[in-house]
């Protein structure tokens, strides 16, 4: 397989604050053809293989705002098995419930975007309902938890412009640990 020719923009950059703007179908072929190259890489960063051949980091998901475009779109690629995945693509998504309880990634979030080591938890929720659309402009609801919950919130919040460094407490990163879950 050959990486797709994607360029991830870094947290300097100023675009990655930028509030992502809804969809219209049907979408454009570059949209489509964007949308699978997102998918492919993803896919790619999870496999050892392409991940030590292209020196690749590994990641879950990409909002289109990642790649400079503030569309409200992303995708994410769960690993099930190794080497098998499931892929999620969310167009105009809106979270429309969550859970009560409380999670955080124990070893902490990590971003695309974020070429460092961050110290600190990021408040998550344990489980959300999402509202969005597929490829092809079809409304469909999913609720997702634990792992997926987690990628769909980060990735949700980059279409709003925020970083998940902007969810950790600068005076205190692991505060009210606490009184959620560690996953």
């Amino acid at each position: 397989m050959k990486l797709p020719a994607i360029e991830i923009l870094d947290e300097k950059d100023k675009r990655l604050r930028l509030i992502s703007k809804d969809v219209t179908f049907p979408l454009t072929n570059e949209d489509k053809k964007n949308i699978k190259d997102m998918l492919e890489y993803l896919k790619m960063s999870q496999m050892d293989e392409y991940r030590e051949k292209y020196n690749l980091r590994a990641g879950m998901g990409l909002s289109y705002v990642q790649i400079g475009i503030p569309k409200r779109i992303f995708v994410v690629v769960d690993e099930v098995n190794e080497n098998e995945f499931e892929n999620y693509v969310l167009i105009n998504p809106k979270i429309v419930s969550n859970s009560e309880e409380l999670i955080y990634v124990g070893e902490g979030e990590g971003c695309l975007s974020i070429n460092r080591e961050v110290e600190g938890i990021v408040p998550r929720y344990a489980r959300i309902t999402v509202e969005a659309y597929d490829i092809e402009g079809n409304p469909f609801t999913i609720r997702v938890r634990e792992d997926l919950s987690i990628a769909f919130q980060h990735e949700i919040d980059h279409l709003n412009g925020i970083l998940f460094i902007d969810r950790i407490d600068p005076k205190n990163p692991y505060k009210n640990a606490n009184t959620m879950r560690e996953i």
